[in-house]
């Protein structure tokens, strides 16, 4: 089946990003953007595509961002994972937030360290039940037999720990990703979009406008 996508196309005309309204630094200029974006999307504006790569090459998938500030943006996963193993094998990876409905994206490319236990933590135990019981139930990326296993698993988990206080599981945590490069993204008419790109060099942040 052939379908020609040729004339899908948007003409990008909500908004601008010029030198004179950005902040000099990055996640200040994120933290702004973020919020805009939770007033206009109000559904998980905190999803995010998390690049790594390994053994086939580039692999992506989508995260939810649980936090963010001056040292970089946390997510949350199992430390024997496929995007934990190849994370930690290349210490870079790379994320993309997409935010159609302000026509924004942002491209981050960084290092990733995992971050203090004590943090994990304080997540972890603010997980309703049912979530820190799937995190223990689940051994992320492995094969397993059917669904029927891992609901199997997930019930008798269940009745172990109801009632008690679930420790978090040693193989699950929090990772940061500090951003060594930021592109802001802003669609403009007729494909002249703005894309303002933040370098880190030593401790100052310096930007630069790109062509479209």
């Amino acid at each position: 089946m052939n379908r020609d996508l040729h004339d899908l196309r948007v003409n990008y005309t909500a908004s601008e990003l010029l030198e004179m309204n950005i902040d000099s630094d990055p996640m200040v200029q994120f933290a702004h953007w973020f919020k805009e974006y939770e007033r206009a999307a109000a559904h998980e504006a905190n999803t995010v595509c998390l690049s790594t790569y390994g053994n086939l090459g580039p692999s992506s998938r989508i995260v939810l961002l649980k936090s963010f500030d001056a040292r970089g943006f946390v997510f949350y996963t199992n430390y024997e994972s496929r995007k934990a193993k190849e994370a930690e094998a290349s210490a870079k990876v790379g994320m993309l937030f997409f935010w159609p409905e302000l026509e924004r994206q942002l491209r981050v490319q960084g290092q990733i360290e995992r971050i203090e236990e004590s943090e994990s933590d304080r997540y972890f135990n603010s997980r309703p039940f049912e979530s820190r019981m799937g995190a223990l139930a689940s051994n992320q990326s492995k094969p397993i037999k059917d669904r029927a296993e891992l609901e199997y698993t997930y019930a008798e988990l269940t009745k172990e720990w109801e009632g008690k206080e679930v420790e978090r599981p040693k193989n699950w945590g929090g990772y940061r990703v500090v951003p060594i490069q930021m592109e802001f993204w802003q669609g403009r008419a007729s494909r002249l979009h703005d894309r303002i790109e933040y370098n880190k060099e030593g401790q100052a942040w310096k930007f630069q406008r790109l062509a479209p």
